[in-house]
């Protein structure tokens, strides 16, 4: 007998737009016509008043599959025509595919790679890319594809086309795994899907190499991860996660980046985690995260 995904006929719809009143019973509504059972509903607004208004609706529907089109059409015409309002409907049974890349640190590639295995990451990982060889044997053992695409300072836009041509198509996501390579504007516009990256939460005191010996010479107390989405402007899109851990000055450079990896896996894990999840929702350059 066939085991039943939990999320079949589970539908998803994110909801944002200048707040007004109306507008939750105005979702209900529609979904209530269409047959559809409302599980779990967040909402959020930034001021009742002239404020933005943000909401995360979760809800059963019967052979969703077949009903999404006049779902969405509905849905079109009174959240989008008549209210002015974004909306955004999914299936949640649709995994979204995750494309990775990386550079040579291992940590965060291999933690989301084990927790898709475990079926802990509601995705599918077509590819890992890399600018470097190193990892290809640990993500092989995955049955993940490797790509090695190396990246050199005068062929960088080649070395993007390449990175473009595997990617066009076949990711609604891509995750920087401490991926140590700055994506050009045009990449991420020609793109044209989210990208989420990974770092110290040490920015901006100390930038580039060697960050934890430079923290432990400052005598940092706290260290920590920042998850955020990637824009032209480096290390400054939405942020979507953060966390910290307290160190003393007990612990060595070393420590500090062992425990900094430690914090940057479980950012990053939590931040994939919500985004698969529908949990996030972008609003200029901040983030609400039901």
């Amino acid at each position: 007998m066939t085991e039943q995904n939990p999320q079949q006929d589970h539908g998803r719809l994110i909801v944002q737009g200048a707040d007004r009143p109306g507008i939750v019973s105005s979702v209900s509504r529609v979904l209530t016509e269409h047959g559809a059972n409302i599980v779990a509903l967040d909402q959020s607004s930034s001021d009742p008043e002239g404020g933005r208004f943000f909401q995360r609706t979760v809800f059963h529907l019967p052979k969703l599959s077949m009903r999404f089109d006049e779902l969405n059409e509905a849905l079109r015409t009174k959240l989008g025509d008549e209210l002015g309002l974004d909306f955004h409907l999914v299936e949640a049974k649709r995994r979204k595919r995750v494309a990775i890349f990386v550079s040579k640190a291992d940590h965060c590639l291999l933690d989301l790679l084990w927790r898709q295995r475990r079926g802990e990451l509601s995705m599918t990982v077509p590819m890992v890319v890399s600018n470097h060889p190193d990892l290809g044997e640990e993500v092989r053992r995955f049955e993940i594809p490797f790509f090695h695409v190396p990246v050199e300072k005068d062929s960088k836009p080649a070395a993007e086309k390449e990175q473009l041509n595997l990617l066009n198509g076949n990711v609604d996501l891509l995750v920087l795994a401490r991926y140590m390579q700055i994506l050009s504007g045009d990449f991420l516009e020609e793109l044209g899907v989210p990208v989420i990256n990974i770092h110290h939460s040490f920015l901006p005191a100390f930038m580039g190499a060697g960050p934890y010996l430079r923290a432990k010479e400052r005598g940092v107390k706290l260290i920590g991860a920042t998850a955020h989405y990637v824009t032209e402007d480096l290390d400054e899109g939405p942020i979507i996660e953060q966390d910290v851990i307290r160190v003393s000055h007990r612990e060595s450079a070393r420590d500090l980046q062992r425990k900094g990896a430690d914090v940057e896996r479980s950012v990053l894990a939590r931040a994939v985690a919500w985004h698969c999840e529908d949990r996030i929702i972008r609003d200029g350059n901040t983030s609400v995260v039901f």
